[in-house]
């Protein structure tokens, strides 16, 4: 069994799709890279078919007609036979000696018997066409190196949380957990990010910065404008993860994780609220409106969380002296962070 199954959903991506299959070749024989074509016009099909040609060992192609970024994640977990299960987009590309490092750190807990069911490490920020980087990182939330449970984690920061990027789920926890990403859809990494946790017993944080997700092309699915574009498609990915799970069956098991997942929830409530106020049209204003009231009437006690004890609270004050306030802060946060 290999170490680590990498797949690469790939559209339209003859630009820049080397750059991320090459860093992912660094891990020679221990992985698997499946590239998926997802009904490319380019000539992302026969990039990938070149690299299934010279390197026979590591290298799988799957052509499909489109059905989005979920579409691609779902065909490489079919296919996966490695350990571990990762999704790297096209645009983004890893360390590849952070990369060794995390498989000596898999191999040494095969030896020992040890099972850690979800890894994370750090991801980059890289607005490369600026030369500018933001690192983030999680050492103040779980101890380096070590095995550990939900019950175990400290605080995460406001700007904290456990995206597709910093996480290498084990391959049999995501079958598990039947996650399956819609098709069309943009967003849906926060569904794959989420769903499986309730099912991860062990998890082990190695402090590498491994993954480097790329900020700057016009067409990409952060750019504001671009979010704003689709924000239908955030909403639907939004009411999905507020119901992929039972946040009190969690509970009961750990309230620590229980607590991250409304966490996580209230801040995609946060961001589809503010990018509906950004739109500002009655409709948009309206739409605001619904999706709170979705989740007031499918579970009153996340709602009352979310409202009144959790961030997203602020994105949904009355008027609009309210609205105001919020994108102040959207904006004075946007600049701190540097997430778009």
């Amino acid at each position: 069994m290999r170490e680590i199954t990498f797949t690469v959903p790939c559209y339209n991506s003859e630009d820049y799709m080397e750059r991320c299959i090459d860093s992912l070749l660094a891990g020679d024989e221990c992985v698997e890279v499946i590239i998926v074509d997802d009904g490319s016009t380019d000539g992302t099909g026969e990039i990938a078919d070149n690299y299934a040609r010279n390197y026979p060992e590591v290298v799988r192609v799957v052509h499909q007609e489109n059905g989005g970024h979920g579409a691609g994640v779902n065909a490489g977990l079919a296919l996966a036979t490695g350990k571990y299960f990762k999704v790297v987009d096209s645009d983004d590309w890893l360390d590849e000696e952070e990369l060794q490092k995390l498989i000596r750190s898999i191999r040494r807990w095969e030896q020992a018997g040890k099972t850690v069911d979800l890894v994370i490490c750090n991801y980059i920020y890289d607005h490369l066409y600026e030369n500018k980087t933001k690192r983030m990182g999680y050492k103040n939330v779980f101890k380096e190196n070590e095995i550990c449970g939900w019950e175990d984690i400290r605080r995460f920061r406001p700007s904290q949380y456990l995206v597709m990027h910093s996480l290498f789920f084990r391959t049999e926890v995501l079958r598990e957990s039947g996650v399956k990403l819609p098709k069309h859809t943009f967003y849906v990494d926060n569904i794959f990010a989420n769903q499986p946790l309730p099912y991860v017993n062990t998890l082990c944080y190695l402090n590498l910065d491994m993954y480097h997700y790329f900020l700057g092309r016009e067409d990409q699915s952060v750019n504001e404008k671009v979010l704003m574009k689709r924000i239908g498609q955030q909403i639907r990915v939004t009411k999905l993860v507020s119901g992929c799970s039972d946040l009190e069956k969690v509970r009961e098991k750990s309230p620590k994780l229980a607590n991250y997942l409304a966490r996580n929830i209230s801040i995609m409530m946060a961001i589809s609220s503010i990018h509906l106020l950004l739109i500002g049209t009655p409709e948009a204003w309206e739409q605001r409106e619904m999706l709170w009231n979705y989740v007031k009437n499918h579970d009153q006690k996340l709602y009352r969380t979310l409202r009144f004890r959790t961030l997203s609270g602020f994105t949904y004050l009355p008027g609009k002296f309210g609205a105001g306030l919020t994108l102040a802060g959207y904006k004075a946060a946007q600049k701190l962070y540097q997430f778009n």
